[in-house]
């Protein structure tokens, strides 16, 4: 069954753009007064509205009473809303002057995480993700991923990747799983980083294949987690199996966008570190730099070097980073909206990272991440006639209406 969606008084396509460097909006693809065509849950056709009714009189008619905006979904590439327990007093902590790693060594931090998702059962982590997940789906996010790394044992991991699967089976968002095992060495395992790698490399990783459970697989090089000599042979190991490779690189220190460039993986996210030598070496590969400027904010850090990143023509992404302790505000459009401000980033470069930018850093603009014949029909209406609105109100207006796969969700 066909259905014209429509008139909207803007529709941006977020299609026909470069992948990588600096945008212009004059480079924003906008049709006026325009119509979606929806059939089996993907893009049929878009265009004029009036054309469009001409084009299929016979389709079912949806009709918007009032002036909107439409583009894509949102997509966000870096999350980690499976979890259990709550950070506030590390934020508190933070507040009062402790550094992440201070309150790391006194007990907090993803350790604090990691106690309480263990502990939780599956329906409860389930029951978290589909919460979180739904308000991702009411502030626009249509494709979001999701990743474990809070169980940090064989059986813990697993509990978690299956109930990032069964939240996805029980909502309209699509939930893109990511196995974030080396997220730190478990204080309770008495052998080396390297020891643990390897009996994730070796017992988890075909087990999260074999069930498919996660198509990525993530890893956080930094000093309180995993160095680059430890990590490598790790990824190698995942690469291997089959799956796509992130690196959460450069937070704190430099060193693990070089490894990510080295293993051609698909992203490195955080780069806040990231000095003139990784933007270059960045810019040069084919690996995306996903900014998470919420994690800047709770974190109270520098701001990913964004502009730097988008004039050397590298790629770039933006993501919420969701996550109980660094990134508790669980908004996307907000912080992105800041970024920009402080990196001086265009709206153009600005929503190309929330949307076409950020579906190719997740490895699915093949099917979600511009309006084109042929995807996924994931879209978002805004109630404004100007697109230049949406980043203008910085997050304090969401999306009034949500389509997934054609069907209204919101």
């Amino acid at each position: 069954m066909q259905k014209i969606i429509g008139p909207f008084y803007q529709l941006l396509t977020m299609a026909n753009l470069p992948e990588r460097g600096a945008l212009q909006d004059e480079q924003l693809e906008i049709i006026a007064n325009a119509g979606i065509v929806v059939e089996g849950g993907k893009i049929k056709d878009l265009g004029s509205w009036e054309s469009l009714k001409t084009a299929y009189p016979d389709a079912e008619r949806e009709e918007i009473d009032e002036p909107m905006v439409l583009l894509p979904g949102f997509v966000d590439t870096h999350t980690h809303i499976c979890s259990a327990g709550n950070r506030a007093t590390d934020y508190a902590m933070r507040l009062a002057g402790k550094s992440y790693l201070e309150i790391a060594e006194a007990g907090g931090g993803i350790w604090h995480t990691v106690t309480a998702t263990r502990s939780a059962s599956l329906e409860e982590l389930t029951e978290a993700t589909i919460e979180r997940a739904k308000v991702q789906l009411s502030e626009g996010v249509t494709t979001c991923e999701v990743k474990s790394g809070y169980g940090l044992t064989v059986e813990s991991e697993l509990k978690m990747l299956r109930a990032i699967q069964n939240a996805n089976k029980a909502l309209p968002i699509d939930l893109v799983g990511t196995c974030l095992a080396a997220h730190m060495k478990p204080k309770d395992f008495e052998g080396t980083a390297s020891e643990y790698l390897q009996l994730m490399a070796d017992e988890l990783l075909p087990k999260v294949w074999k069930e498919g459970l996660a198509c990525r697989v993530d890893a956080f090089v930094e000093q309180s987690a995993f160095s680059v000599e430890e990590t490598l042979p790790y990824l190698q190991k995942a690469k291997e199996l089959g799956f796509d490779i992130t690196v959460h690189g450069d937070q704190f220190t430099p060193g693990g966008s070089q490894l990510a460039i080295d293993l051609e993986a698909i992203s490195t996210d955080h780069l806040e570190a990231s000095t003139d030598k990784e933007v270059e070496a960045l810019a040069k590969s084919n690996v995306t730099a996903v900014a998470l400027p919420g994690a800047t904010i709770g974190l109270g850090d520098r701001f990913t070097p964004a502009r730097a990143i988008l004039d050397k023509g590298g790629k770039l992404a933006i993501a919420t980073d969701w996550n109980p302790g660094s990134a508790p505000m669980g908004k996307l459009l907000l912080p992105a909206s800041i970024l920009g401000a402080f990196e001086h980033l265009t709206m153009a470069e600005t929503l190309a990272g929330l949307t076409i930018r950020a579906a190719a850093a997740l490895n699915v603009s093949s099917r979600v991440g511009s309006l084109e014949e042929g995807k996924l029909a994931d879209f978002i209406a805004f109630p404004f006639k100007d697109f230049r609105n949406i980043i203008y109100r910085q997050g304090a207006v969401l999306p009034k209406k949500v389509w997934k796969r054609g069907e209204m969700v919101l």
